[in-house]
């Protein structure tokens, strides 16, 4: 069976925690825990607290995501 794809949404930083990790507000509503993807911290890509965010959901759990790109 395959892998199945991230849903893709965006948010807002709210907290930023420790060991790379955020807490953002969902368009909706809801409140996500994430982690920076790997290529950010490769490039050291800063995400500080009211920065905008796209962020992959796990179909399987819809309360811990990843960031993968913060907007300018």
């Amino acid at each position: 069976m395959a892998k199945q794809e991230g849903i893709e949404m965006e948010g807002l930083v709210t907290d930023v925690l420790p060991d790379r990790k955020y807490r953002v507000q969902l368009d909706n509503g809801h409140m996500v825990l994430a982690y920076g993807a790997g290529k950010m911290s490769k490039f050291k890509i800063k995400v500080l607290t009211g920065d905008r965010v796209t962020l992959e959901l796990s179909p399987y759990d819809l309360s811990r995501g990843r960031i993968t790109y913060r907007h300018k």
